[in-house]
């Protein structure tokens, strides 16, 4: 009775050791020649923005000393100066409100843009996973200490870069990817003989 209980109580046997990875995968989607691109696109997109917004502060500033220098000078009448301040008031709000759709519409942009290649890198990871045994890969973000040896960035921005995107078989076992098509129902078991 006591060699059953001994049994029980052993440790379960130690499986495989995992194989880790680590990737950044923002580093991985903006460095791909594909993500160089796209960040030269937004970057016209955004500095031809930011010249008109900048213009536009600038008129607002300009404006806003003109009204301080008349308002000390006190030879505008007080009426007239609080009408100026006010239509000065509106104009730096609806300015506020530019730039705050401009900073959405280029969030937007950007993910338009990148969305892509993102879904590209990631295939990339577990095809990576698949063939070379990766139980995990692990953003770089996520993981404050790692060895130097088991980062991927830089492999993956190159087989990107040489057309190796996309997914290989899912490993046996492996959660499909998300966004995936369903797997196929498998076909019914033929009726057996009798």
């Amino acid at each position: 009775m006591a060699l059953g209980g001994a049994a029980l109580l052993s440790p379960a046997p130690a499986s495989a050791q995992s194989k880790i990875a680590v990737v950044d995968v923002r580093r991985a989607m903006l460095e791909t020649e594909e993500g160089l691109r796209v960040q030269a696109t937004l970057k016209k997109l955004f500095d031809s923005r930011q010249v008109e917004l900048d213009t536009k502060q600038r008129a607002l500033a300009d404006e806003r000393d003109k009204l301080d220098k008349e308002a000390q000078a006190g030879k505008t009448p007080k009426d007239a100066l609080q009408r100026r301040f006010e239509t000065w008031q509106r104009q730096a709000a609806e300015l506020q409100a530019t730039m705050v759709d401009y900073q959405r519409e280029m969030q937007r942009k950007e993910s338009e843009l990148t969305t892509p290649i993102l879904q590209k890198v990631l295939g990339l990871l577990r095809r990576l996973a698949a063939q070379e045994g990766y139980d995990l890969i692990l953003d770089k973000s996520a993981a404050p200490y790692y060895r130097a040896d088991l980062e991927l960035t830089d492999r993956a921005i190159q087989m990107y870069n040489s057309g190796q995107v996309g997914d290989a078989a899912p490993a046996k076992g492996a959660p499909p990817a998300k966004g995936a098509a369903p797997a196929a129902p498998a076909k019914p078991a033929a009726p057996a003989k009798k």
